[in-house]
């Protein structure tokens, strides 16, 4: 039996999602699935439509054998870590042959020499990138130009193919495909890559009238404008996602979270914010400031307040995010992120998935969690924290909601 690795947020679940996942499988030739997806929040620091526990339910009715979950540690980070979680995470569960990710480039062609020379993380790349950081630049922007030009002047740079490895960084799927390389390169990983060629919309498209592709973003602004995504989305994903919102359950924005993330940010010391998880060059004083100066507190309305040239609008939703859910920077030192995950948490399988479990509890190099009540770490607790706060949002929280980590086993197709 062979098996592809997916990582994925699924938020929600589309049909470019479902077209990744039968190329995937296509190009791997694998037999079984295992998709590592995100919980409650996702990598551009926004909250999930829908829990786990309903995305989990749409990647199994996919198709999906196995769905584990990239602890909140991981989840809510840059494309780095980002990408660096889920590979160990695949590399952990000991069945998997191949990573399979969605790419402008369409080929590894390009790809593959350029993580291999990123991956080295030279002493002039780092220098190049905090000069342009000191210049003004945000993160992004600085690694982008940093690497394009550190490439340019390596003898590598021929064996991309002449790829501008600047545009190449500056394209979403490609940067974070990237990442996934120099991870498994970094791992030491036997895992293959594979990569499809991104179709139909891109990250900022807007709808397409007669197009059944679109961006989860595009989908996500529907949902919230009260319009219906069903051109865009399989039936059984449409219909879990009727489900949670009939039950109050979801569709969720940052701005859900408004009232706790306000008294999270009007209770604490400027040395009680500077602790948490990105909280750099004195943002908790900039951030201070203008919480006494909004006339209205809205999530928007503060992350428009903040943001600047060296300061991205995702950058500043995960920093919000890190405040709601506590992140201190001690929790998420880069030393305890390259340890990789502690744990391979299953969130649902199908029946086709339980000889893979089987066989993934008996070849993993971590232990294999169904329930939190019978295991404990740190990186856990901070999961099921989020997943509490998440819940939290909801029209009205249930017990059953808040703590449905520990009250409901893992979903089953």
């Amino acid at each position: 039996m062979t098996t592809v690795g997916i990582v994925a947020e699924y938020n929600p679940l589309h049909n470019g999602h479902v077209h990744h996942f039968r190329e995937a499988k296509k190009l791997s030739g694998a037999d079984s699935t295992i998709v590592v997806m995100s919980g409650p929040f996702t990598q551009r620091g926004e909250p999930a439509a829908v829990s786990k526990q309903a995305r989990t339910e749409m990647a199994l009715h996919m198709g999906a054998d196995l769905v584990i979950e990239l602890p909140v540690a991981y989840a809510v980070q840059p494309a780095e870590w980002f990408a660096f979680g889920a590979a160990a995470l695949l590399e952990a569960t000991g069945v998997v042959d191949s990573l399979c990710f969605g790419s402008e480039a369409g080929t590894l062609g390009a790809l593959l020499p350029l993580a291999g020379f990123l991956a080295e993380e030279s002493s002039t790349l780092q220098e190049e990138i905090r000069r342009r950081m000191a210049e003004g630049s945000s993160f992004p922007a600085a690694y982008s130009a940093a690497a394009a030009a550190a490439w340019r002047s390596s003898a590598a740079e021929p064996a991309a193919e002449g790829a501008d490895a600047g545009a190449l960084l500056r394209q979403p799927n490609n940067s974070l495909g990237l990442h996934y390389l120099i991870a498994l390169r970094r791992l030491n990983s036997s895992i293959r890559p594979l990569t499809v060629p991104r179709t139909g919309a891109g990250f900022h498209d807007p709808l397409s009238p007669g197009s059944s592709i679109a961006s989860a973003t595009a989908i996500r602004r529907l949902l919230q404008d009260g319009g219906s995504p069903a051109p865009y989305m399989p039936e059984y994903s449409l219909s879990i996602l009727e489900r949670e919102h009939a039950a109050g359950r979801g569709p969720l924005s940052l701005e859900d979270f408004r009232i706790p993330l306000r008294h999270v940010l009007s209770t604490r010391t400027a040395a009680e914010l500077r602790s948490l998880q990105d909280m750099n060059e004195g943002l908790e004083n900039r951030l201070l400031r203008i919480m006494t100066e909004l006339p209205e507190f809205t999530v928007n309305g503060l992350l428009q307040a903040l943001k600047s040239k060296r300061y991205t609008h995702t950058r500043l939703q995960r920093l919000l995010l890190h405040a709601l859910l506590n992140h201190s920077k001690e929790a998420l030192l880069p030393d305890r992120l390259a340890q990789g995950p502690a744990y391979i948490r299953v969130l649902g399988f199908r029946a086709s998935g339980r000889s893979l479990l089987k066989q993934m509890k008996q070849a993993a190099t971590l232990p294999v969690v169904l329930s939190p009540a019978h295991f404990s770490h740190p990186m856990l607790q901070l999961d099921l924290q989020a997943a509490a706060v998440y819940a939290g949002a909801y029209s009205h929280p249930l017990r059953t909601d808040l703590y449905a980590d520990y009250l409901q086993p893992p979903v089953m197709v």
